[in-house]
């Protein structure tokens, strides 16, 4: 009897586990999400945070000059050539805009993940050396937390991402899920 009760015990606490995990994936996926949305709402429209009202993309300022021209590791001089040009403007702030979106709203977490890993990984290549360790820094942490989140689908705790594998697009183009 004592056998039954440790087993019922177990499979009772994976469930409770698997439960709190899934709560736990989906609040990094949020957390995440909110990071990349808060970083596009801020530099688009200059919400004082990081970047003044003056400086935001919709009153002519670049989101990529400032940081892409202080680089100084060996992408510099590459940063350096794109930093402030339309077309990388662009790109990153819909980069921004679209994985902050598939992570808060839980659809498309491959697209999303896969996007953000490598924003996250180009941003830690411009600034190398990095501060505080020798290459080691949040943004790599995060590039590797993104992959995760796709693959436990955090995308369907709190989020669309099970509604979304249903939609007749996604049945027809998986990549999309």
């Amino acid at each position: 009897m004592s056998a039954h009760i440790t087993a019922s015990h177990t499979e009772s606490s994976s469930v409770s586990t698997a439960t709190v995990l899934s709560y736990l994936w989906a609040a990094t996926r949020l957390c995440i999400g909110w990071e990349f949305l808060w970083a596009f709402l801020d530099k688009a429209f200059g919400l004082g945070h990081e970047t003044t009202a003056a400086h935001a993309w919709i009153a002519g300022g670049s989101p990529t000059r400032g940081f892409l021209s202080g680089s100084i590791g060996p992408l510099s001089g590459l940063y350096h050539a794109i930093a402030g040009v339309g077309l990388v403007d662009w790109l990153f702030m819909l980069g921004l805009l679209g994985v902050g979106v598939t992570l808060m709203l839980g659809i498309s977490k491959w697209i999303g993940g896969i996007a953000g890993a490598v924003m996250l990984v180009l941003m830690w290549s411009a600034v190398l050396p990095t501060e505080n360790n020798l290459f080691m820094d949040e943004h790599i942490v995060y590039a590797i937390i993104l992959i995760a989140l796709a693959l436990v689908n955090a995308d369907e705790t709190i989020g669309l991402g099970t509604w979304w594998k249903q939609t007749a697009l996604v049945q027809r183009f998986p990549w999309l899920a």
